[in-house]
């Protein structure tokens, strides 16, 4: 059976086949530390949960409007307003089976063969493959870790050309941690604006900010701008929802409709219990994701300090996400590999911890190492991650 050739050129992600190789030595009956993960290590708070089972037991079983149910639509609509200050209508809004299905959805609505999608490096594993999936072309800005991994208007300007259809932010950012700030963002909006591209504003991440930084969306800068972005986001990382896979994008209706109607085709509507259990994460308390983002704050500035005090590690410090990510090359090198990629491997199979390479996320000189588990474990990783780099540099 031949292949498609969309899929041809699939890069297979990084993250899933480091965590399959970890589950794989801990089923052998190794102690594995894996910090791959890209979700919180918390279970769904307690009232979100009462909210599913009570939706079930009152029948709400059967298939919702394409785009998401009319209620959930306005909780995130009131959230909008509350956290950025911004207006939008239901019909500029569709809720989608996770913010990866969103981002997806989008990409093969407005991109046709050859158009080019703007992403800095690094990046999320799935922004490149998305849009290979809908005929586009990645076109790559490398930043630079002196300037914490951020693209400057300049480097944007440079990447762009007549094929130039969208740019993506990611702020917080998987797998930096950095975030933009209100000046950075309206630097590269007045770019978009003065080009004609679209922003798609990836803000899965914006409940996790730590050290008092700020998370600030690009669509609330001007109402310019807000016209030109798609914000993508949804209740995975801030409530801890990563299986429930609920996710939204919201932005401009023409595009949104086109979304809802290849959605009607394809998922037909995200779980029905799901997006009641997503009400109630947004109309009930918020107490539990502060509760989270301040665990995640203290294992953070516990574990970076640790990390940046072994040999041949550098690491500009996370403002926000759940997310380290060193530069290792110096350490892979001490250690006798001659790549990042060797040293992760061998990382996992001689101390058992496992980290993600930084080759999937177009950044081959780091690695990922996810704070989303107890501070016992990660303090574990790190004595093991130190070890290891003694053994090696004796």
């Amino acid at each position: 059976m031949k292949l498609a050739k969309r899929v041809a050129s699939l890069t297979p992600s990084s993250t899933l086949a480091i965590t399959a190789k970890a589950k794989e030595l801990k089923a052998a009956g190794h102690d594995v530390i894996g910090l791959g993960a890209g979700e919180p290590d918390f279970n769904t708070p307690e009232h979100i949960m009462e909210a599913a089972v009570r939706a079930m037991h009152e029948g709400h079983t059967k298939y919702t409007p394409s785009g998401g149910l009319p209620a959930l639509k306005a909780e995130i609509i009131k959230k909008f307003q509350n956290d950025q200050k911004l207006d939008y209508k239901p019909s500029e809004i569709i809720v989608c089976v996770g913010a990866k299905h969103a981002l997806y959805t989008l990409f093969q609505v407005i991109l046709d063969e050859g158009d080019e999608v703007i992403i800095p490096t690094p990046y999320w594993v799935s922004y490149p493959e998305q849009v290979k999936l809908a005929g586009g072309v990645p076109v790559y800005v490398e930043t630079a870790e002196e300037n914490s991994f951020k693209m400057t208007p300049e480097q944007l300007k440079e990447a762009i050309t007549e094929r130039t259809k969208a740019v993506i932010i990611n702020s917080p950012s998987n797998p930096t941690g950095m975030i933009y700030t209100k000046e950075e963002l309206q630097a590269l909006g007045d770019v978009c604006l003065e080009h004609n591209i679209l922003i798609v504003s990836d803000e899965i991440y914006e409940k996790l900010v730590y050290g008092g930084h700020e998370h600030i969306s690009i669509a609330q800068l001007s109402p310019e701008l807000k016209k030109q972005t798609i914000i993508i986001n949804g209740v995975s990382k801030s409530h801890s929802m990563t299986g429930w896979r609920i996710g939204y994008a919201a932005g401009n209706e023409e595009i949104i409709r086109a979304m809802t109607d290849l959605a009607s085709h394809s998922t037909s509507n995200p779980t029905s219990i799901a997006q009641y259990a997503a009400i109630a994460a947004y109309s009930g308390s918020q107490e539990p994701v502060e509760r989270m983002r301040q665990a995640f704050e203290e294992r953070l500035n516990i574990i970076y300090e640790r990390l940046v005090q072994i040999p041949g590690f550098s690491c500009v410090k996370p403002q926000g996400a759940f997310y380290l990510f060193p530069n290792a090359k110096k350490a892979a090198t001490m250690a006798g590999y001659d790549s990042v990629d060797a040293f992760v491997e061998a990382l996992l199979e001689e101390a058992k911890v496992a980290l993600v390479p930084g080759s999937g996320f177009g950044a081959p000189d780091n690695v990922r190492l996810s704070y989303a588990t107890s501070l016992e474990q990660l303090q574990k990783a790190i004595d093991r991650i130190q070890a290891f780099m003694e053994s090696k540099t004796k």
